[in-house]
């Protein structure tokens, strides 16, 4: 019965972050929670963009460097609408079948 008990998985504690919460994953470096919850933890990273981890299975480190500052896309302008070209002899244009 000594070899029983190497089978068994040990449990861990998982630690579920807070939506907002700064980490840092060793791949990917800062970012922040989106989403996390028993089975998956989505970071919106500083440099990558966001991704989706398996919670159980990722590993982050709380940190305190802050959210960088979003800069906004500008706005495109949008330009006039040209001006639909009417018949020069003021006749309306129709199509004979």
């Amino acid at each position: 019965m000594a070899g029983a008990s190497s089978g068994k998985i040990k449990e861990q504690a998982v630690k579920i972050y807070a939506k907002g919460d700064r980490v840092s994953q060793p791949q990917y470096g800062p970012g922040t929670i989106a989403e996390a919850n028993s089975q998956h933890t989505v970071i919106e990273f500083d440099q990558h963009g966001k991704r989706t981890f398996v919670t159980s299975l990722v590993v982050l480190e709380a940190t305190t460097e802050p959210a960088p500052m979003k800069t906004r896309a500008a706005r495109r302008v949008k330009r006039p609408a040209k001006a639909a070209a009417a018949p020069s002899d003021g006749a309306t244009a129709t199509r004979k079948a």
